[in-house]
């Protein structure tokens, strides 16, 4: 058992289905401009979790949450596969790293660390992303052997370690760095947040900090809000969700703040 009796009862019925909701609006969010780890993790903790198995039961939720979305993008030729490769190794490895890092810090500390870095993660999933999309894009050998290792490993640390605002991050390096359309950085960009996943699951997998028999509703929601959320993005772009997400995580954001530092 990955959590004991007693703890588990506590989360059935309503708490369950709170986090359920939950993992469907963050599905939906992390599909259209990444942030999923701001809607699941203070909402993990706010029902009783533990900070470092809040942490691990994002991650089970996200990672398998992606494929979906992942899924849409592929049947509609958004996700350029030329990079992917270069890109992934070190994702996976950065977030294994980060992932072990956070688990050496005592929980106490962690849920800390966790109220004070969500206002850095909402700021990745806020900070403007505009651009035009160009169909003969085309990466140089400097930006897909060089630039995006680098910067999938440090993404991906932070991922590991932390988690929320990963997505937005990862598609504004995409967009910024590497100078990939921002359709283009969307699409790609969930292969790479895959990878971190993997990275940090794995991670928190060994650690024993993941509720698998709870996690299921909340994988399959994670798996509808994505899936619904990127044919959003396909369609319509990202503009209407943001007052959504920015409402959202206030109220979680002062909740969070009052369990865990008042």
């Amino acid at each position: 058992m990955f959590i004991e009796g007693s703890l588990l009862a506590d989360y059935l019925i309503l708490g369950v289905m709170v986090l359920v909701v939950a993992s469907f609006i963050a599905g939906f969010l992390d599909s259209v401009a990444g942030g999923a780890g701001l809607i699941l993790v203070p909402a993990f903790i706010l029902t009783g979790m533990p900070p470092q198995l809040a942490l691990g039961q994002e991650k089970l939720v996200s990672t398998l949450g992606t494929f979906s979305a992942i899924y849409n993008y592929f049947k509609n030729s958004k996700i350029i596969w030329k990079v992917v490769a270069y890109g992934v190794p070190t994702a996976v490895i950065g977030a294994y790293v980060g992932g072990k890092v956070i688990l050496a810090i005592d929980e106490a500390i962690v849920g800390k660390i966790i109220f004070f870095l969500i206002p850095i993660g909402l700021l990745f999933s806020f900070i403007p992303k505009k651009g035009k999309n160009d169909e003969h894009y085309a990466p140089t050998k400097k930006d897909i052997v060089i630039i995006l290792p680098i910067v999938c490993f440090v993404i991906g640390f932070y991922d590991g370690f932390f988690g929320p605002g990963t997505g937005s991050l990862l598609i504004l390096a995409l967009h910024f760095l590497i100078h990939m359309p921002l359709v283009e950085s969307s699409a790609t960009s969930k292969i790479f947040n895959l990878a971190s996943n993997v990275g940090a699951f794995v991670a928190f997998f060994i650690a024993g900090k993941m509720a698998f028999v709870i996690g299921i509703p909340m994988v399959l929601a994670s798996v509808g809000g994505n899936y619904v959320g990127s044919h959003l993005t396909l369609k319509s772009g990202e503009k209407i969700i943001k007052p959504l997400i920015f409402t959202s995580i206030s109220i979680l954001f002062v909740s969070l703040g009052i369990k865990y530092v008042m």
